[in-house]
């Protein structure tokens, strides 16, 4: 773990992309793929929202997670989206070109354990995270949002018992001059619960 948290950490001042940028210029995943274009999602009713779909600002999403210690289950909210700057996404990626046009944009999860075992190590409930913008996927940063104000490592989280909430968040790059983001969060193989937040 310790050896984890250590490459996690000298990774940080140069994040390394782990899709390439063209991600953020087209590509979508096989699920989006199947859909008709042009036809959105109607928001979801309580009872959609049990199998993914839009969400309202501050609503909860309940999903499920094979944890090392057993699956369990989790409220999840996408709190909010810090966008950065495209002088600071440079600064973040080996060569500054890959960034040109580009923002960092954070965006913050909160996931509180609903029921299951209690965690004995780190968990991979923020796995199903991803931004997009302008309904493109961003471009993941891995270590870029280990130290950001307001969001916890979830490696440093060893011990998570039902009741407990923990904040988690994902870097992606996404167009300085996106329109509209969204947050979505999935559990394994299945559709995602979407937040939308305004862009810059």
């Amino acid at each position: 773990m310790l050896h984890q948290k250590t490459a996690l950490r000298v990774a940080a001042p140069v994040a390394v992309l782990a899709l390439a940028l063209t991600a953020c210029g087209g590509g979508e995943d096989k699920a989006d793929a199947k859909k008709p274009a042009g036809k959105a999602k109607a928001a979801a009713t309580p009872a959609e929202a049990a199998s993914g779909g839009e969400m309202s600002t501050g609503e909860s999403a309940e999903g499920k997670v094979e944890e090392e210690d057993g699956k369990v289950t989790y409220d999840i909210t996408a709190m909010k989206v810090d966008v950065g700057t495209e002088a600071e996404a440079q600064k973040l990626v080996q060569d500054k070109v890959d960034a040109k046009g580009m923002v960092l944009a954070v965006a913050h999860l909160k996931f509180t354990h609903k029921g299951g075992p209690a965690l004995t190590s780190d968990s991979d409930a923020a796995d199903g995270t991803s931004i997009w913008a302008d309904g493109k996927r961003g471009a993941l940063l891995i270590g870029a949002a280990d130290d950001a104000p307001g969001c916890e490592d979830p490696y440093d989280v060893e011990s998570w018992k039902t009741g407990e909430s923990h904040t988690f968040c994902d870097s992606y790059l996404i167009p300085a001059n996106a329109k509209e983001m969204e947050v979505r969060w999935a559990e394994e193989d299945g559709e995602p619960f979407i937040w939308k937040f305004p862009g810059q």
